[in-house]
C-alpha cells in the first residue's frame, strides 16, 4: 500500500518558487474595486506568454490575453458581453464570443501549461478534486438539470463541474475541469447537438466524473505525483479507490457514516463483525484518538486548532473489493475520523489507500479542502469561474480554462511579492517529494 517512502512533512519550510505567495488579499480588493490592476500586471503577462504558445495563430494569442486581462479588470459578471464592453465595445463582443465558442483552439495544451507553470513557481502538496455548483434558471446551457449535492446537503438547478487544484497551505488554484453530464443529457441527441458535445462523453456518475477529472491530470500530464484529497462525498468507497490504486496514485477520499466497512484490526472492536458503518466503527475506538494541532488554511490569519484524529485498518465490503493487483491486492484501507472540538461525533470520516501515512499527516492533508474552497470563493468566483453565459459544451471549456488562469494571476500576485531588500523571495509551507515512485 502506499505510505512507505513517502516524506510526508506538513508543516516544514520550503524554499522553492521566485514568487512570494500573500494572502492575496491585496489582489482580491482590486478586483473588487476596479483598480489599476498594477499588482497583477507582471504576472498575467508571464503567464499569457505561457498559456497561449500552444496557439498557432497570433490573432488567437492576441484574444487569449484579451479575454485573460477582460476577466481580471471588468467589473460585475465576467460575461463575454461585460468583457467586450470592458476591453473594446461591440466588435469586440462579437470577435470574443467566436474566439470562446466557435474558434478551434484546444483548451487541454492551456490547462497543461497552467500546471506546468505553478509547479515552477510553488510546490503543490496535493492535487485536491472539489465540486463546483453552478446555479442556472434557463434550461439550455449545456448540463444543465436538478441536482442534489451531497457536500452541500441540498438541490439546486443548474451545472455540477468537479475542479481538480493545485494546493498547498498557502496558495491554491484550479488546473482542469469536468463538467457532470446528467442522463437527461447524454441520451438526448437533439442537446448533445444544441451544445456540441463531443461523441466519446457519456454516462458516469458524479463519483466517477470526479475521479476521471484528476486521474485523467495524474496519468497523462507532465506533472508530479502527489496525493489526491478527493473532496467529494464517496458511495462507492471499494470502486472508486481502486481505480486510484490502479494507477498507482495515493488517495484520501471523503466518506459517509454510513459507508460499510469491516475493521482488520483484530485488537479492535468490530473485528470480525463484518460490514459496520464507518461513524459505527470510529464511535467505538474514539478513546483511542489523539490531539492533532493543523493549521487552518482557510482562516484569514492562518490560525492554529487542534482535533481529535484516529485511524483504523479496514477493508472495503462489496463485491469491488478487490482495489488491485500486485501489492495492494488485499484490499486493506485505513479509515480517518476527525473531531473537532466538542464534536461528539466525528467531524469528517475519510478514507485512505495511504495505509503507512500517520494519522496526523493525514488529517492536515484533508485541510488543504479548506484552502481550495477558501479560494474559489474569494478568488475563483471573482474572476469569473461561474459566469459563463453561453450554451456549448466547449464554449464552457474555453471561459473556464482562462477564468482558471486568471485565478492563478491574482493568487500569485498577493502581497508580499519581494522580501524587505527587494529581491524576490519564496515561501512554500509544505513538503516535497510527498510520493516517490520505486524504480
Amino acid at each position: 500500500m502506499f505510505g512507505s517512502g513517502m516524506d510526508i512533512g506538513f508543516g516544514r519550510d520550503v524554499s522553492r518558487s521566485r514568487l512570494r505567495l500573500g494572502t492575496s488579499g491585496l489582489a482580491v480588493s482590486g478586483l473588487a474595486s476596479g483598480g489599476s490592476g498594477d499588482v497583477w500586471e507582471g504576472p498575467a503577462r508571464e503567464l499569457a506568454d505561457v498559456l497561449f504558445a500552444s496557439f498557432s495563430r497570433r490573432d488567437q494569442r492576441q484574444k487569449g490575453e484579451q479575454y485573460l486581462r477582460g476577466l481580471l479588470r471588468t467589473r460585475g459578471r465576467k460575461s463575454i458581453r461585460n468583457i467586450a464592453a470592458h476591453v473594446g465595445g461591440p466588435a469586440a463582443e462579437q470577435s470574443l464570443h467566436h474566439f470562446i465558442s466557435s474558434s478551434t483552439w484546444d483548451w487541454m495544451p492551456v490547462r497543461e501549461a497552467l500546471a506546468a507553470h505553478l509547479e515552477q513557481v510553488v510546490a503543490p502538496q496535493a492535487w485536491v478534486v472539489r465540486s463546483m455548483p453552478i446555479l442556472k434558471a434557463g434550461q439550455h446551457s449545456v448540463g444543465v438539470d436538478q441536482v442534489f449535492d451531497p457536500c452541500l446537503g441540498q438541490a439546486f438547478r443548474g451545472q455540477h463541474a468537479f475542479g481538480v487544484w493545485h494546493a498547498s497551505e498557502n496558495f491554491s488554484a484550479p488546473l482542469h475541469w469536468r463538467l457532470h453530464l446528467p442522463q437527461t443529457w447524454v441520451q438526448d441527441d437533439n442537446r448533445r447537438r444544441r451544445a456540441e458535445v463531443p461523441e466519446g462523453i457519456g454516462e458516469e456518475t458524479e463519483e466517477e466524473c470526479a475521479s476521471a477529472a484528476v486521474l485523467d491530470t495524474m496519468t497523462s500530464w507532465p506533472v508530479s505525483l502527489r496525493p489526491v484529497v478527493l473532496n467529494v462525498h464517496v458511495a462507492r468507497v471499494a470502486a472508486t479507490v481502486g481505480r486510484f490504486s490502479e494507477a498507482g496514485v495515493p488517495v484520501i477520499v471523503r466518506v459517509g457514516g454510513g459507508s460499510r466497512l469491516t475493521v482488520r484490526d483484530p485488537a479492535l472492536p468490530g473485528h470480525g463483525a463484518g460490514p459496520l458503518g464507518a461513524e459505527q466503527i470510529l464511535m467505538a475506538v474514539r478513546g483511542l484518538g489523539r490531539a492533532v494541532e493543523w493549521t487552518d488554511p482557510a482562516g484569514p490569519s492562518r490560525p492554529r486548532r487542534v482535533s481529535a484524529a484516529v485511524t483504523v485498518r479496514v477493508g472495503a465490503a462489496g463485491p469491488s473489493a478487490r482495489l488491485s493487483r500486485g501489492g495492494a491486492g488485499s484490499g486493506e484501507l485505513v479509515l480517518l475520523g476527525e473531531w473537532e472540538a466538542g464534536a461528539r461525533v466525528p467531524s469528517a470520516m475519510w478514507v485512505t489507500n495511504m495505509a503507512s501515512v500517520p494519522a496526523g499527516a493525514l488529517l492536515r492533508m484533508t485541510k488543504l479542502a479548506g484552502r481550495a474552497r477558501r479560494d474559489l470563493a474569494e478568488i475563483g468566483e471573482r474572476v469569473g469561474l461561474k459566469d459563463f453565459e453561453g450554451r456549448s459544451f466547449r464554449g464552457w471549456h474555453r471561459h473556464v480554462t482562462l477564468a482558471s488562469a486568471a485565478h492563478a494571476v491574482v493568487a500569485l500576485a498577493g502581497e508580499g511579492m519581494a522580501d524587505p531588500q527587494g529581491h524576490p523571495a519564496a515561501y512554500v509551507s509544505g513538503f516535497t517529494d510527498v510520493v516517490r515512485r520505486s524504480a
